[in-house]
């Protein structure tokens, strides 16, 4: 039997297959089934066959010709990423719209265009403009760095349309099985039936990945950044420990099929809680949801929530190139603020139920067209969230303009938070802004300065909330799709809990409420941790929050504030969860 547990490097067993691999765990939960592996390349002889037909092309017509292929070979890509991403919801369909505008970018075309005048072939012409793009949004790090998944896999089905062959993807098993890829583009993670494929392993990625994300709304037990998972053989029996981020390859059958019976009857279990967020000695826990409109919003609002933690604005624009009108705004987040609207008192919470809306995060990996800056060297550190207020003021106002509208509409209780900010000085006039429209203001505490302030950010906010992916990445310096650097981007890092203590802390003195509504609300472990920390809400995924609702009910005051101090005192990630739960109790 060969055990994969998370480690920093791979070494091999005696029969050439892997003895210990990187592995990340990401989403909790074990699951046991052969491996499937996603090999994403369009075939290699449709591809030859294609380059041998247009070998002989007239230089004259030959680039306007192309060019046309190509531009009806990419529309089609893009309504087909459109198209999925009206079938789902969430971070998929965030994913899926945005990569739907990559398809169909008037950059890459014209690369494509200019690469086909020079003299080369079509298929030449398409991946050295692929390469540009991939260069600089290498370059550029960060958020935007994650797009090159997006962009080499819209060039696979790029080339796949061109030459006749169906698009790529993830395979779809025949049985339920645990499905082993290089990388996987959010499409294919997005479009993955969580009742056949039930794990996840990739060797690329870090836990803040879109896949891993996506793998969290799936409720897909997920490991990520596991290099040499590849060399595993198709057909091979695999047991996925989502919690610990361990793979056991061929394991003891017996053993095996304890473990996921067991998993599976807590899991059965979780599906019976209802909220609301309480500890077993009657702490009480807001567990809130993430949403990106109003469809998502009323999904979530069916669940054991009591509001929404994050609704995330700018997804609701990403397909628009001219700034919505307020009345039109006013519509659109209606939809999100009526689905928790409040109820009567005493309905097991729901009469508290709120909103927190975040303005504008657009910039980097988020572009809105009427709002991103074009041409910036580094996105991810350049005008995005708040920051775009300072060269265009009143794109802010008119968006605060329209909430306070929404929430006259609704009569939701509804909260206002911006996105990077950094200092005080921002800080107060954000909430300047919103309190004279009547509502409580707030502010992500994303950038490390904003959490070393905390305590003077309280001073002129009524509330923080934690983005704990965008805190991670700039607390590590470590950029969320680095492969080698995914052990960095993990928010059990030392580091990054002791950032999110001091700003915890800063609640706790302040007597005002402090949120978390990154990924890391979503771990049910960390969660307990995050709590013990003094953190008062915390907002994920709506298929996160029966796990993590679950998890809470079944420890004290005192086993949060002794799993907090265990994992602040590791040394490690891996080192927090296993202390974590030794003190939970496994």
């Amino acid at each position: 039997m060969i055990v994969i547990t998370e480690t920093t490097s791979a070494t091999s067993s005696p029969d050439g297959g892997p003895a210990a691999l990187t592995g990340t765990p990401v989403v909790p939960g074990l699951a046991l089934g052969p491996a499937v592996l996603a090999r994403t390349e369009v075939a290699p002889a449709a591809v030859e066959a294609y380059a041998t037909a247009t070998a002989d092309r007239d230089p004259e017509s030959y680039p306007e010709s192309a060019l046309a292929d190509y531009e009806a070979a990419a529309a089609a890509v893009a309504t087909g990423f459109t198209e999925r991403a009206g079938r789902t919801s969430g971070h998929a369909a965030e994913v899926m719209t945005a990569t739907a505008g990559l398809a169909s970018d008037r950059g890459l075309r014209n690369a494509v265009r200019k690469n086909l005048r020079a003299g080369e072939a079509l298929l030449d012409a398409l991946h050295a403009a692929v390469e540009q793009f991939a260069s600089l949004f290498n370059q550029a790090g960060g958020l935007m760095a994650e797009r090159v998944t997006d962009l080499r896999d819209i060039e696979k089905r790029i080339v796949a349309r061109l030459v006749g062959e169906p698009e790529p993807g993830a395979p779809n098993p025949s049985e339920p099985s645990v499905l082993l890829a290089e990388d996987l583009a959010p499409a294919d993670t997005a479009g993955l039936d969580p009742t056949t494929v039930v794990a996840l392993v990739t060797e690329r990625g870090g836990p803040t990945s879109h896949t891993a994300i996506i793998a969290r709304q799936l409720g897909i037990p997920c490991v990520v950044g596991a290099v040499g998972a590849m060399a595993v053989a198709g057909g091979t029996m695999l047991l996925v420990d989502g919690t610990t981020g361990a793979v056991t390859v061929d394991p003891d059958p017996e053993e095996a099929r304890r473990r996921v019976a067991d998993d599976a009857e807590a899991r059965e279990a979780l599906a019976t809680w209802e909220g609301p967020g309480r500890l077993n000695d009657g702490l009480a826990v807001k567990l809130l949801a993430n949403v990106a409109d109003g469809e998502s919003a009323r999904a979530a609002a069916g669940g054991p929530v009591e509001g929404v933690g994050l609704f995330r604005t700018e997804l609701c624009f990403l397909n628009r190139s001219e700034e919505p009108t307020v009345d039109e705004q006013t519509d659109i987040y209606s939809g999100v603020l009526e689905a928790f609207g409040r109820t009567e008192p005493g309905d097991g919470g729901a009469g508290d139920r709120y909103v927190v809306v975040r303005t504008l995060d657009a910039g980097s990996d988020k572009p809105v067209a009427y709002a991103t800056l074009p041409g910036e060297e580094n996105p991810a550190l350049g005008v995005r969230g708040l920051r775009l207020a300072l060269g265009n003021p009143g794109l802010m106002e008119r968006q605060l303009d329209a909430v306070a509208a929404a929430a006259e509409r609704t009569g939701t209780e509804t909260w206002v938070m911006a996105p990077m900010v950094a200092t005080v000085a921002e800080a107060r006039d954000f909430a300047s802004a919103v309190h004279g429209r009547g509502l409580r203001a707030g502010v992500m505490v994303e950038v490390p300065s904003a959490a070393l302030l905390a305590h003077r950010m309280l001073e002129v906010v009524d509330f923080l909330s934690i983005g704990t992916n965008d805190l991670t990445q700039y607390a590590m310096a470590a950029d969320r799709m680095a492969t080698d650097l995914a052990h960095l981007t993990d928010p059990w890092q030392p580091a990054v809990l002791q950032l999110i203590a001091i700003t915890a802390e800063a609640g706790i003195q302040a007597g005002k409420p402090v949120g978390v509504c990154g990924e890391a609300a979503a771990d049910p472990l960390l969660a307990c941790a995050l709590i013990g920390m003094g953190i008062t809400s915390l907002s994920m995924a709506p298929a996160a929050v029966r796990a993590v609702g679950a998890r809470l009910a079944s420890v004290s005051s005192q086993d949060c504030e002794e799993a907090a101090e265990a994992a602040l005192a590791a040394s490690d990630p891996a080192a927090g969860r296993a202390a974590v739960l030794e003190v939970l109790g496994g």
